[in-house]
């Protein structure tokens, strides 16, 4: 669990499934048993900020943590970041390894800002490493038509896409934020807990 770096312990059971009754729960709970981390699968979690993809993805990789999968959670910020300082000290490829390895790379919040410098590249290249040998759990607030831009290049886009498609879940998450819940005259919205 400290190798994995959540930022906070979140749990499935702590999800407040009734504020947002449109989330596909029980494609949540399946991927929830971590059956897709023993087949190299993928799971793309898409949806408006504030619905729970953060929680539900820590949760995940709680559970997968518990069932003794290596895990490591981290924004794709701090992933690109970190990648981008690597190549200036010369300690990309050990740094990069980090990302490759485990059994389990939890990337939250991909394409909150556009990617720049070598970014696509090292994107591209995590994606690549993993395919069909280790898993991924991605959140984002963007649909995944979306994603290609990301790359700023056609040819890598599509291969990028193609290898994190071909064994993936999609699960699209609508609904109101948590953090922002919808007043409304004569109802009341019961707070959620633990996101």
């Amino acid at each position: 669990m400290r190798k994995a770096s959540f930022e906070s312990t979140k749990h499935m059971d702590d999800f407040e499934w009734s504020f947002n009754p449109q989330i596909p729960k029980a494609k949540v709970i399946d991927l929830a048993t971590c059956h897709f981390i023993a087949k190299k699968e993928n799971a793309l979690l898409i949806g408006p900020a504030g619905v729970g993809k953060s929680h539900i993805a820590q949760a995940i990789g709680e559970r997968a943590c518990r069932s003794g999968s290596s895990v490591c959670y981290t924004s794709a910020h701090k992933m690109l970041a970190q990648l981008r300082a690597a190549r200036a000290d010369r300690t990309h490829d050990r740094k990069l390894l980090r990302f490759t390895t485990p059994d389990l790379l939890i990337v939250d919040d991909l394409g909150l800002r556009p990617l720049e410098g070598d970014e696509p590249i090292d994107l591209y290249e995590i994606i690549r490493a993993r395919y069909e040998r280790g898993s991924m759990v991605i959140t984002s607030n963007r649909a995944l038509d979306e994603w290609y831009p990301l790359f700023m290049d056609d040819l890598m886009a599509s291969a990028a896409m193609d290898r994190l498609l071909h064994h993936s879940h999609t699960v699209v998450m609508e609904g109101h934020s948590f953090r922002n819940p919808p007043s409304s005259v004569g109802s009341v919205v019961e707070p959620a807990l633990g996101i």
